[in-house]
Parts: structure tokens; sequence; C-alpha cells
């Protein structure tokens, strides 16, 4: 990369995006160079890894496009930002250059038929309810709701809410309009596998600015919350939950010590493992029936249209982060999955210090979150191993580079970035890191 004139790229900026568009301000330059690294003590003993020169907030598609072209023009580095909350240091600015903050590109296009389209800030919120508006839903619902779409799709999110459907990787997206630093302004459209080549690569071979995904015919949904004496009980009764006809859009459950640490909830009874589920009204009868004969008890049913995100919040990494809250300083975590989690869950947990697994019904296979103890670097390698001899698929959140089709995006990026100007450092072909069986 040649040196940047980062005055002259900031009088450009502003010329493209006026005086609010970009900023130099080193608390605003800070903000846009952080994302939720720290939940990994592994990355977090190496912050700061890096701090953005400048930072643009384009309003629209067509203006990332357009800031992408003039970035490029001067030889600066770019980094692609949604809302920096599902990022393990993949969002963070690690060569410096301009930070591409898209979250105020928020404008919801509208439900085409079995399709949705938004700008790459749009919340997921925002077209969970426009969906809703015209008598459909989003095909998966993440765990940070308020989280861009185009942050989404880029960053590592398998997303929740996805039993029915599997991944992201599944069909969910149908369209992207990419902008890359040869497109010279314009918005390149892929569709189908050509845009399934963009997602999970972190903006290093192009950066989202536009995308199209799935919808289908909205469900009447239930919030259904149930504890148990001990983790066991929950464990038992999570795939047959998991199996029912229409799929839940979530079934997610934590041991006593991880509920405990939950945001107060009288349906979160103290002491007890939580089970959290996100039904169809049509098999809240049989959810109980199975609860109850597992030996739990329901302890509310909510209805409305804020229930999906409510129990949402509480799944995938997020109990983690609220013990990590609690207990500073003492836990780190693993991506995991199989039937392990559920058939030999004593040795899972015993394979870390503290063993705590939050575990969540997937499409295939249950997934979870496995906690421990932090120790090490080496301590964590050494238990993803473990964890593979157990049969579990571990996907490590401990790294910053692309670990998802790694030599596909390589060569991707040689057409669209051939001077690696995305995203650096996150695009390392001799990566090998321990990310054996990701979950994905």
């Amino acid at each position: 990369m040649t040196d940047t004139d980062y005055t002259a790229l900031e009088a450009a900026l502003v010329d493209l995006l006026g005086p609010r568009g970009v900023s130099s301000d080193l608390r605003q330059r800070e903000r846009a160079s952080v994302d939720g690294a720290r939940m990994s003590p592994i990355i977090a003993e190496l912050l700061p890894l890096g701090v953005a020169d400048l930072v643009a907030f384009p309003t629209t598609a067509a203006e990332i496009a357009a800031v992408v072209a003039v970035a490029a023009r001067f030889g600066a580095p770019i980094t692609p930002r949604g809302k920096g909350t599902g990022n393990y240091g993949q969002a963070i600015p690690m060569a410096g250059g301009l930070v591409i903050d898209t979250s105020r590109a928020r404008t919801v296009l509208g439900v085409d038929g079995d399709t949705i389209t938004a700008d790459a800030g749009a919340p997921m919120t925002a077209l969970e309810q426009a969906a809703r508006a015209a008598g459909k839903q989003l095909w998966m619902y993440p765990s940070t709701v308020h989280t861009t779409i185009g942050g989404f799709l880029a960053g590592g999110s398998g997303g929740t809410g996805t039993i029915a459907h599997g991944s992201n990787d599944m069909g969910f997206v149908v369209a992207l309009d990419v902008a890359t630093p040869v497109s010279d302004g314009a918005l390149v459209h892929v569709e189908g596998d050509e845009a399934q080549r963009y997602v999970h690569n972190y903006g290093t071979a192009g950066i989202i600015a536009r995308a199209t995904v799935r919808v289908e015919d909205l469900q009447d949904w239930r919030g259904l919350y149930a504890s148990f004496d001990d983790f066991r009980g929950a464990l038992s009764v999570l795939r047959a939950l998991g199996d029912l006809h229409p799929a839940p859009r979530l079934v997610s459950a934590d041991t006593p010590h991880i509920a405990a640490q939950l945001p107060p909830d009288d349906a979160v009874p103290p002491g007890r493992s939580s089970l959290r589920m996100i039904a169809d009204v049509r098999t809240v009868e049989e959810a109980t029936a199975l609860i109850e004969g597992a030996g739990g008890r329901i302890e509310d049913v909510r209805e409305g249209p804020t229930v999906s995100a409510a129990i949402s919040v509480l799944s995938y990494n997020h109990p983690i982060e609220w013990l990590q809250k609690s207990e500073p300083g003492v836990y780190f975590h693993v991506e995991v999955s199989g039937d392990a989690l559920i058939d030999r869950i004593d040795e899972v947990h015993a394979v870390y210090p503290g063993g705590l697994l939050h575990i969540e019904a997937g499409h295939t296979v249950p997934i979870g979150m496995l906690a421990g103890v932090y120790e090490s670097p080496e301590a964590v390698y050494a238990g993803i191993a473990a964890l593979n001899e157990l049969g579990v698929g571990v996907h490590n959140p401990h790294q910053w580079n692309v670990d998802f089709r790694l030599p596909q995006t390589v060569e991707l990026a040689r057409e669209t970035d051939p001077r690696g100007l995305l995203n650096p450092g996150k695009l390392n072909p001799e990566y090998a890191g321990p990310t054996k069986g990701a979950i994905r």
C-alpha cells in the first residue's frame, strides 16, 4: 500500500458526504475501531489492534460504493463496519486507514414475494418489522437483534432462529450488491452462489452495500419459558422440542449457574436450569407436555411481536457475555456443536476447568457455547483438540482471520481487491489455526 494523504482524503469525503459524513475526531475513530473482541481474553490481551485514521458514514448503498471508490483512489486501507457487536477482531482496522460505518445506510426497500431487500445498515429488527407488515417473517433472526444486515452476513454469525432452515449459508441470501476497489464506484449485483462468495469474509473481497434475503409466511409465535431442577432435565427434551413441527424459531437452555447471571426475570428462577423457546402457537401444548413429562415446569408463556427479540437476545453467545460481565476476567468460550453436547455432557464440561455449556437446538445437531475458566491460549487450543476427540465440532472465535472458504475468498480478492486494501490483516492464506469442525 502507498502512503495515504488523509487530509486530502478527508476533504474528498466531505465533498461526497458532507461535513457530518466523515470524521477525524479521535473519539469517533476509537469508537469505530473496537468490536466484540473483549469477549475473547486471548484477543483482549493484544488490544489495541489498530485505530482508524478516518471514519465515513454513508447513508445509502450508492454512497457506500462511492466511498470505497474514493478511498481506493487514495490507496487507503478500507475496513467495513456494521454495529461491531458480533465480531472478535474482524471489524478492527488493523492497518488504520478508513473505517466505513455502514449503520446509517438503513433503508429497507421492501418485501417482494418471498424476499426482502435492504441497505447494509438496516437493523434486523427493521427488516423483521417490514416483513411482518407484509404478512411475512425473516428466515432467521439473530441473537443481536439490532445488528445490521450487512454486518450479520459479512461477519461470522450463523444466526439463531434457523432450526428449520440451517445457517445463512443454506439459502438465506438471495442477492447482494457489493462495492469493491475495482468497481469504480458502481455496485456489483451478484446472486445465488456468486453472492454467497461474499458471506462470512469480513469485507475482505467486497463490501456488502445492499442485501436481498429470504422471508416466509408469518407465524404466530409464543415465548415459552421453562425450568428444570438441573441441566440434565433441560438437555433431555432439547432435541424433541427442536423436532416439533412447525419447527420452533429457537430452543435455548442454560445451566443454573449461567441462568443466574441473566437479567432478572420471574420466568428465569434462581437455582434452576432455564429453558427458553420461541414456539409456534400450534406446538405450545405439545411442548408443555414434553417439558412437564421430563420433570420441568412452565414458568410463563408470552405473546406479542416482541417475543422473538426478548428470547433471541438470551441466546447464542449472549448468556456467556452475561457470565463474563458477572465474573469479569474469569471465563472464555468456544463455539461447539454435536450430539455429544447432550450425550456426553459430563465429559464436555470436564474439558475446561469450570466448564459450563449454553446449548441450543440446531438445524441438524445441537449447537452451543462452552465456557471455561481462562488459563492460557495453549489450554484453550488443547481443549479444542480434546473436544474434537469427544466428537464435538468446534469453531475457534479467538482469532480474526477469515476461516470460512478461505482459499476461495483469497482467489476472489485477487480479482476484486488486487492491492489488498479491504480489511487488511484478515485474509491470510497461510492461516491454519485450531478451528476444526466449524459449526456453521
